[in-house]
Parts: C-alpha cells; structure tokens; sequence
C-alpha cells in the first residue's frame, strides 16, 4: 500500500478529528468536551488537534459545517425525483420528521450559538454560515416559484429568512417537546405557495 502524502495524512487526521468531535459534540456537549477528550478519543495527541484547528471553536465551526453538509444532501435526496408541489412538500415533510428537533443537533447549535454571544469573530462566522442558508433557500424559493408560476409574498431572501426562523424554532420546540407536528411548515409553504394571477 502506498504511504499517503503530508497532505494526505493531514486531511486524514482532520477528517478523524472531525468526526471524532462531531460524536463527542452531540453525545455529551460542547461545554463538557475538551479538546484533549477529542484527540484521546480519535487516538492523536492534543498537539495535532491544534496542528489542524485553532481552537476549540474552530473545531466545532467544522463539526457544524459537516451536520449541515449532511443535513442539505439527505434533504437533496429526499426531493429528488418529487413531482409537483405536493409531491416537493410531501418529500420536504418526510427529512423535517427526521431532521428538525433531532435533540442533539439542536442542543449542540443552541449551546454553541449561546457560548459565541460574546466573540466578535465566532459570531462572524455564524453569521456567514447563516446568510449561505438563507441565499441557498432563496434560491430554492427562487427556483420554484419560476418553476410552479408561483406568486410570493414577499421577496425571496424575506421568505428564506422567515422560513428558516421558523425551522429553528421549531427545530428547538420539538427537541423540548418531540410529539410537536412538523407539519406546521409544510403548511407555512403551502400558504405562502399562491398560483400566480392572471
């Protein structure tokens, strides 16, 4: 087999670490896991955690990365294939049954979020993380608004926004309360999805 490159063994360790936190991050919490524990757990020393991140904050920044990574393709896959608007709602509904409220990935978001409150540059990284979902989801609203000769509401950056308001907190309501229907977004789109005039 052949040796893998620097560079090789460099993703290859950031990519342990990654996972290795992302596990350590939604089991037990941001707070309580230190980077030590993660390059423990992952089986490297502490020096090549911070040989790949700043600190802790720039690792959970990955984590989180990595979550919604997979969270946006389990959503592409749910849609793929959908026909028509009821069938594109009914797909959404089924990865928001899986997805929002899932407790852990909540928690980790919430405490995070709340322990950044107070670095300018953690909060300026959320911030840009943010804004990328909301264009993705104008663009989306964009897309099928053209697509289904849809009349918005209001403009399609307005709409991502509300949307994605509205998916955080109910994301937060069901992981505190997980017998809360999911459907209520579906709904939300369904009012806001009106056939344009002629």
């Amino acid at each position: 087999m052949a040796r893998l490159t620097r560079a090789e063994s460099q993703a290859r360790t950031r990519e342990q670490l990654v996972a290795t936190a992302k596990e350590l991050f939604l089991r037990d919490g941001y707070s309580v896991t230190s980077l030590e524990k993660v390059a423990d757990e992952a089986g490297y020393s502490k020096g090549a955690v911070y040989s790949n991140f700043r600190n802790k904050d720039e690792l959970c920044l990955a984590v989180l990365d990595r979550i919604h990574d997979e969270q946006a393709a389990m959503m592409a896959e749910s849609l793929t294939g959908a026909e028509g608007m009821d069938g594109l709602l009914a797909a959404f509904q089924s990865w928001a049954e899986r997805s929002i409220g899932d407790e852990a990935w909540t928690a980790l978001e919430v405490e995070f979020a709340t322990n950044a409150r107070h670095d300018p540059h953690v909060r300026h990284e959320l911030a840009t993380r943010d804004k990328a979902i909301r264009d993705l989801i104008a663009g989306l609203v964009t897309s099928y608004a053209e697509q289904f000769s849809l009349e918005l509401p209001m403009s399609p950056q307005d709409l991502a926004t509300a949307l994605l308001s509205l998916g955080i907190g109910l994301g937060v309501q069901r992981a505190i309360d997980p017998s809360i229907p999911v459907n209520v977004l579906p709904d939300v789109i369904r009012l806001f999805a009106r056939p344009t005039r002629n």
